[in-house]
């Protein structure tokens, strides 16, 4: 059960974690494959004869595979390749010849670890709990390419790289971590290029010489939004895992990785830097490789034919209510357990299941006259285990009061809970190896007609719903009306659908938020106070707002609190005013006001003087470069001007800030409180305006 893959001069050395340390296994036979189906006319024949004679290939033969889900085995070529490396140019190669579509290639693009796992046969989960050593350097430390000073698991070394490299390597050689987590991952060719320039020969940080880089940094867009990609490098018997980028290591823990290797196959270091996208087709392609089903490189799926009136039905998302703006007393939130993996499982949404040919003319799915097959889908198969495990989890959450259980087991939760919330929209993306658009307007059309039907029988049990939103709703109750306990109520609309429903959380008030230029509310925006407890509930807000600075998160959480505590629009004026006097008398800590925001082009592409912009050029000028999809922090110090004196990076070591542009900011985060009540940023202005002295309420 090797936890981590390296090939080094031709060969495999497989890493396995022992009770006392670590073993490793050198396989200097192992080849990559990948098949080739042949189409258009074209011979299997004549394409071994070419391929016998290719460099590149070491043993080709014929062999019986499925190409596909909705294909029976059929012959195909088996290709054994010399190296990795030669993998995606013998493919284009093959690819090329005749016409497109021709000669399609499958198992051609898997990531390197986890080919050698898959076609080993090999589990890629730690006989035990790796170990993790952290490092940390400063960017401008870093940037200078002379690493005076490192942070070592919270330590600081310090000196010149002479003295502090050979530290580092005992340090390490002394704790032989499994992991190393570093803050960046350009730490490992900037501390191995010092070493070489110092002649420090013995330098090293991983379990062999040497160093690899795996790829370079790279942007890519995904919803609207750029992101860019660091570049990733590797050093043999340890993983590394740059905390810049990985996104599941993050957003869980540990645990939270251990459970996703287990069920994709893929080892922990390709895991944390992996997407979901790419760990759920993982756990995708194990399956398919179970059932015979090669993987393809490019999809070939097409979009069956629909009729004028399917486009138009099937050219919706999920359902939502729109929002009551204002603030509602006794909410309660519901919400259905994993709603749309639930409908993949529980309708056999599964993109070689619908719309088959076997039970054509069915009207299975509401208002698409789709059908679905009763022969039980490939991806419910995937995603069942998921959703026991999870549930399983929840329960067990509630009856243990262990903090390292509680760590171990959310951690898992939330590894798991990514993976189903990505599972529905995948089905939709163009390059998914086994999505297909049918499935995502399938689970589509069913989340509406549940969320209709949940809707009348809330409203026939004296409850009335002031939102709802794909798979959550929120009701209060119907004055004068009785109402059906939830636990009743959950109970009957579960049973009906199939799908478990869940008393979420009782608010004893929530604020819906209108839109910013609009009495419409927006579906995403509110806060409210939570029954029995002192916490509150934020979504959409800026407070959420990942560029918001930590002093207006924290002047609006004091403005909702101060809401909460008096109902009165006046008093939380009043409550402004006081934030409003700490900016204006700078007695704010200028740490407290960076704004984070993304890049989203490169410098020389924008055409207007932003604050982004400014700061861009001020990096540029410190040789701190910023990529698209990176982020740049800095403090506004005077939004009048157009140069980059406009701000000051973060790390700069600031004193002053432009009190009159953080004081709209705050006047725009208080709108969102006061939004509900009917007041906007005039109102409050002009509020401001005429009362001048502060009264006792904003204290």
């Amino acid at each position: 059960m090797p936890f981590k893959i390296d090939y080094l001069d031709g060969d495999v050395v497989e890493w396995t974690l022992t009770e006392d340390g670590v073993e490793r296994e050198r396989n200097s036979s192992y080849t990559p494959t990948v098949f080739v189906s042949t189409h258009g006319g074209r011979d299997l024949t004549d394409l071994y004869a070419t391929l016998r004679e290719h460099p590149h290939v070491v043993y080709a033969t014929e062999a019986e595979e499925r190409i596909g889900f909705r294909h029976d085995p059929e012959p195909v070529l088996r290709v054994d390749v010399d190296s990795l490396d030669a993998v995606t140019s013998l493919a284009h190669e093959i690819s090329g010849w005749g016409q497109p579509g021709d000669y399609r290639l499958y198992n051609v693009d898997f990531s390197r670890e986890f080919r050698y796992c898959l076609e080993q046969g090999l589990s890629a989960t730690p006989s035990r709990k790796p170990t993790v050593l952290e490092l940390a350097i400063d960017e401008e430390v870093l940037a200078s390419g002379e690493p005076r000073e490192i942070i070592v698991d919270g330590e600081l070394l310090t000196g010149e790289p002479g003295v502090v490299l050979p530290e580092l390597a005992r340090t390490v050689d002394a704790e032989d971590p499994d992991v190393l987590m570093l803050n960046t991952s350009e730490i490992v060719p900037v501390l191995y290029r010092a070493a070489d320039r110092l002649g420090l020969e013995e330098f090293q940080l991983g379990r062999l010489p040497e160093w690899q880089q795996l790829a370079a940094d790279s942007t890519y867009a995904s919803y609207g939004q750029v992101g860019h990609s660091p570049a990733r490098y590797n050093v043999p018997g340890r993983a590394i895992i740059d905390r810049s980028n990985t996104f599941f290591w993050s957003q869980s823990n540990l645990d939270g990785c251990l459970y996703l290797i287990e069920q994709s196959g893929k080892p922990l270091q390709e895991l944390a830097w992996a997407s979901i996208g790419n760990i759920l087709t993982a756990i995708q392609i194990r399956e398919a490789r179970q059932r015979g089903v090669l993987v393809p490189w490019h999809s070939w799926r097409h979009e069956q034919f629909k009729t004028m009136r399917q486009l138009h039905e099937a050219d919706r998302g999920g359902f939502t209510f729109a929002p009551d703006v204002g603030v509602h007393e006794d909410v309660h939130e519901l919400d259905f357990s994993s709603l749309y993996p639930n409908i993949i499982v529980t309708r056999n949404v599964s993109p070689e299941k619908i719309r088959c040919a076997c039970h054509a003319g069915r009207d299975d799915v509401p208002g698409l006259d789709y059908c679905i097959c009763d022969e039980r889908g490939y991806l419910p198969d995937v995603l069942e285990p998921l959703i026991s495990d999870r549930d399983a989890i929840k329960q067990e959450l509630r009856s243990t009061d262990d903090p390292e259980r509680v760590a171990e087991l959310e951690g898992r939760s939330s590894a798991i809970k990514w993976i189903l919330v990505s599972c529905f929209g995948y089905q939709g993306f163009s390059n998914a190896k086994f999505g297909r658009i049918e499935c995502h307007e399938a689970i589509n059309a069913f989340a509406r007609e549940i969320l209709l039907d949940t809707k009348e029988m809330l409203e026939a049990h004296g409850w009335r719903v002031v939102h709802g939103i794909v798979d959550s709703v929120w009701v209060t109750p119907v004055d004068g009306e009785e109402q059906t306990p939830f636990d009743e109520l959950a109970e009957a609309i579960s049973g009906d659908v199939g799908i478990r429903l869940e008393h979420e959380a009782h608010y004893d008030w929530v604020a819906f938020v209108p839109m910013r230029n609009s009495e419409a509310g927006a579906l995403t925006k509110y806060f409210g106070k939570v029954d029995g407890d002192d916490d509150y509930k934020f979504r959409g807000i800026e407070c959420r707002q990942r560029s918001t600075p930590q002093f207006i998160e924290e002047a609006q959480k004091d403005l909702i609190a101060a809401l909460d505590e008096h109902r009165d629009v006046k008093a939380v004026c009043e409550r402004l005013k006081r934030w409003l006097q700490k900016l204006q008398t700078g007695d704010v800590d200028v740490e407290d006001l960076v704004v984070k925001n993304r890049v989203s082009k490169p410098l020389d592409e924008y055409t207007q003087s932003t604050r982004n912009v400014a700061a861009l050029e001020r990096a540029e000028n410190r040789g701190l470069s910023r990529s698209p999809g990176q982020d740049v922090e800095y403090v506004v110090v005077d939004d009048s001007k157009q140069s980059s004196d406009r701000v000051a990076l973060a790390s700069e070591g600031l004193d002053e800030y432009d009190a009159d542009f953080y004081r709209t900011q705050l006047l725009r985060a208080a709108e969102s409180v006061l939004s509900p009540l009917g007041w906007r940023e005039g109102e409050i202005e002009q509020y401001l305006g005429e009362h001048k002295d502060v009264s006792l309420q904003a204290f």
